[in-house]
């Protein structure tokens, strides 16, 4: 997918519902959710995917492991970059949040219809259940995997607030 595809994908990522739990911070979290994209070759014809996406316990990360992590893949000026942020990151502190895309709970249907009436079903199927961990997201068919993931990472940004001060709470840092 070359650059101007993922910015339009992203760009054309609408999520209707987020779910209203955010990632625990002592646990992993599951969301489902149902992601619904427009056939383009196919008028009037819309793909619904339902599944699950896993959220794996956010963990604090100091410098000095940090460092490691992002060195993969990288040469000798990030190994320079990774010191001095071990010598300077005094307490300074990442969080890391661990997604896992469970495709053994993906299931694809294609329906029949106008895509703003699909997704209004779906919102309203959500609503009617009152489930806090479901996700309505509409996005781009060939593209949809970027949409999932977006709505991974405005979770993780919603989330890490709270997981902060839980942190604090406790003293762990």
């Amino acid at each position: 997918m070359d650059r101007d595809s993922f910015d339009y994908a992203i760009e054309n990522t609408k999520t209707h519902i987020e779910p209203e739990n955010l990632i625990e911070t002592f646990g992993s979290t599951a969301f489902d959710f149902i992601l619904i994209s427009e056939l383009m070759d196919d008028v009037n014809r819309v793909r619904l995917r339902r599944g699950t996406l896993q959220a794996d316990r956010p963990r604090i990360v100091a410098p000095h492991h940090f460092a490691r992590i992002m060195l993969e893949g990288f040469g000798e000026k990030a190994r320079e970059f990774a010191d001095w942020l071990e010598t300077n990151g005094g307490d300074m502190k990442f969080l890391r949040y661990g997604f896992q895309f469970t495709k053994s709970n993906l299931h694809e249907e294609v329906v029949s219809g106008k895509v703003e009436s699909v997704v209004a079903r779906a919102v309203e199927e959500v609503r009617s259940e009152g489930s806090a961990r479901r996700a309505v997201i509409e996005g781009i068919d060939d593209a949809w995997e970027v949409s999932l993931l977006k709505l991974a990472v405005d979770t993780a940004r919603r989330s890490a607030g709270g997981n902060v001060d839980e942190w604090k709470r406790r003293g762990l840092i």
